[in-house]
């Protein structure tokens, strides 16, 4: 026997603003605009030895980008202080945070040490912060992540870098890349070699350009909460008042 749908008796919304309430359609997010300049991305790499397998990677994901019409920065972790070992005036940490506002796009490469992201990695993104002002630097861009490991595949760093990807409000790709025994995948030049793996690379970043092109112009909108607008009318209201007395 078909079990009765459950009935909604009563569909009013007694504690939402109808004022501030949003219903989505489609005319939102058509009627954007679209930009013309090449699609922005800063790479991140989280290892600072001389032959890094994760900025080996992290350079061969630039040149995909750039060859798929993308404007890239690679930003080099050396120098940069840990977070809050330094003040923000730091000329490498300024770097860092102008380059994370000009991205419409990231891209995230982290060894795998200890079974963790390195902390070299996580003290970039920690740098680059949630809000300055009414500004949120990563809130809408775009997120690819990426891994190198010394052995057997693993998906440690990539599932980490997600739940940072989601803090700092991105919009993270679906795909990743996780590369096993990176030593045995680039030559001695330093380039990857033809695998399975590389053409993972070239599908992620396949994906991260597709799905920029599409967020890109519409950001604001995707991300304009109601939670967000009705904080921002009672401070309003409140400013108001206090005014009024």
């Amino acid at each position: 026997m078909r079990e009765a749908a459950v009935s909604l008796p009563d569909l009013t919304l007694p504690n939402v603003d109808a004022t501030l309430f949003d219903t989505p359609t489609g005319a939102h997010l058509n009627g954007a605009g679209a930009s013309n300049h090449a699609p922005r991305f800063l790479l991140l790499y989280g290892s600072l030895r001389e032959r890094s397998y994760s900025k080996l990677l992290t350079l061969e994901a630039a040149r995909l980008l750039i060859a798929m019409g993308g404007d890239v920065r690679v930003f080099d972790p050396a120098g940069l202080p840990l977070p809050d070992g330094a003040p923000e005036s730091h000329p490498k940490v300024q770097e860092l945070r102008e380059a994370a506002a000009w991205a419409e796009g990231m891209v995230w490469t982290s060894p795998e040490r200890h079974g963790a992201m390195t902390a070299i990695m996580k003290a970039q993104i920690d740098w680059i912060p949630l809000s300055v002002g009414a500004v949120r630097p990563t809130q809408g861009k775009t997120l690819a992540v990426m891994q190198v490991s010394g052995g057997s595949q693993s998906f440690n760093a990539v599932n980490q870098l997600r739940v940072l990807g989601r803090w700092m409000r991105m919009i993270t790709i679906p795909n990743q890349s996780s590369v096993a025994k990176a030593y045995l995948e680039f030559d001695d030049a330093g380039r990857m070699k033809p695998s399975a793996y590389y053409e993972r690379v070239v599908d992620v970043m396949e994906e991260l350009m597709k799905f920029t092109l599409l967020t890109r112009d519409v950001a604001p909108y995707l991300v304009d909460r109601y939670s967000e607008r009705k904080e921002s009318a009672d401070a309003l209201s409140l400013r108001v008042s206090q005014r009024a007395i």
